[in-house]
């Protein structure tokens, strides 16, 4: 018998064989559990957020035709966009409503029909008119916002449940118009291009969005020349001592860093040293930059480093200068790594809430902002507002503004993917 084999049949070795199979399966069955427990909990968010979102995606909309009377709509009577601005819409509304339902005669239930229809269809009447004002004499027919109770209590079927926050003679109109055919859910197109609002009917996320958009802008020209130069002069140029060390160190912990401190930091010098004006872009750019270089430079020097060195002895080889063989060879080799950890950086900018409560990026914004020094809010801001409100509509906004916001983070992270599997070279 040979050792090998009198090695191999030894009981010892045969046991610790054992043991070292049934570790190697547990780890596994392990692993794979985990992996169970993290898909459940990602099918249970998403499963919450569609089934709390799906009321925000429809609006219930009440059906009228509307006469645009001149003494209701042109007060001064020269049909100018002066006059038709100052017109009583709500008025106009409350007519045509008088007119399907003539036996209301009452102030309170005349106060009562109004309230079932949102304050934004008396915008929409203004906005129509003046873009249209051939229609001032006329009538016409139009689907119109109905109020966040008369959703709420549309969408429950009518039942006039407690909690529902129509009086039983408002239930009992929306019956009435239900039976003429005069009440419908749409898809709520609102959601996507409004703004924020006080009426949980009126508000939507398009403000929010575009001031997340102006802000990732400044962050992002700002962080990624900075950090792809930084990350370059410290993995390419500079010497190896004790200052370097100490830098390094210190990029490391910024990393880590909360950050609730990067807003802190952003409110002090951005708004009380600089006074830029508060809840802007351009300060929550500024914020979000600080918070994300560290991420950028980490990431950048890890793509540096995973070039083969003999990439860079080759050009030097040639006769390319050092700063030659980085920004000809180095550098575009290590660009596809630079680039995803770059995007994946935005996405955490993109998600972040506290530094842009700290640099006032809380207020109520109502116009959609124009520019970087607009005031603006983002989404994360935005579904932290509708979550505080105590109106019950604003559960299902909150659901859909995180829903979309979860749908823009995917996207990202997808195109980090898709770029690092597109352009990364192996050795």
């Amino acid at each position: 018998m040979s050792p090998t084999q009198t090695w191999q049949s030894r009981p010892e070795t045969a046991r610790r064989l054992q043991q070292r199979h049934r570790r190697n399966r547990l780890f596994r069955h392990l692993a794979a559990t985990g992996l169970l427990l993290a898909v459940t909990a990602l099918v249970m968010m998403l499963g919450a957020l569609l089934t709390a979102s799906s009321e925000a995606f429809t609006e219930t909309r009440i059906k009228l035709t509307v006469r645009y009377d001149r003494p209701l709509v042109d007060p001064r009577g020269d049909a100018s966009p002066e006059s038709l601005e100052e017109g009583d819409y709500t008025a106009v509304i409350r007519e045509a409503a008088l007119q399907l339902f003539p036996q209301v005669a009452s102030r309170t239930e005349r106060r009562e029909l109004i309230r079932l229809f949102s304050p934004g269809a008396a915008f929409r009447l203004k906005e129509r008119l003046t873009s249209h004002p051939e229609l001032l004499g006329n009538s016409e027919e139009l689907w119109l916002a109905a109020s966040a109770d008369a959703d709420q209590a549309f969408k429950s079927g009518l039942t006039g449940k407690e909690g529902e926050r129509l009086t039983p003679f408002q239930t009992h109109l929306l019956l009435q118009f239900q039976e003429r055919g005069a009440l419908e859910q749409s898809f709520n197109t609102t959601l996507f291009t409004a703004s924020d609002s006080r009426e949980p009917e009126m508000a939507g996320v398009l403000g929010a969005a575009a001031g997340s958009f102006f802000t990732l802008l400044v962050t992002f020209f700002l962080c990624f020349p900075i950090g792809v130069t930084t990350a370059v002069y410290l993995e390419e140029f500079a010497q190896k001592n004790r200052w370097f060390d100490f830098v390094e160190v210190n990029i490391n912990n910024l990393a880590a860093v909360p950050s609730i401190i990067f807003g802190l930091l952003g409110l002090a010098i951005y708004i009380n040293l600089m006074h830029l004006p508060r809840s802007a872009p351009l300060v929550g750019g500024l914020t979000l930059a600080l918070m994300t270089l560290p991420t950028i430079i980490i990431t950048a020097r890890a793509a540096l480093l995973a070039v083969p060195p003999w990439i860079r002895e080759a050009a030097l080889g040639v006769g390319a200068s050092p700063l030659q063989a980085v920004m000809h060879h180095t550098l575009p080799l290590a660009m596809p790594g630079i680039l995803t950890g770059s995007i994946i950086g935005m996405a955490r900018a993109l998600g972040e809430t506290a530094p842009l409560l700290m640099v006032g990026m809380v207020a109520f914004v109502v116009e959609i902002p124009q520019g970087f020094l607009d005031s603006a809010t983002a989404l994360p801001v935005q579904i932290f507002l509708w979550a505080e409100s105590p109106e019950r509509a604003f559960v299902a906004k909150t659901a859909a503004a995180s829903l979309i916001l979860l749908l823009f983070l995917i996207v990202m992270n997808a195109l980090a993917v898709v770029l690092r599997k597109r352009f990364e070279k192996t050795w």
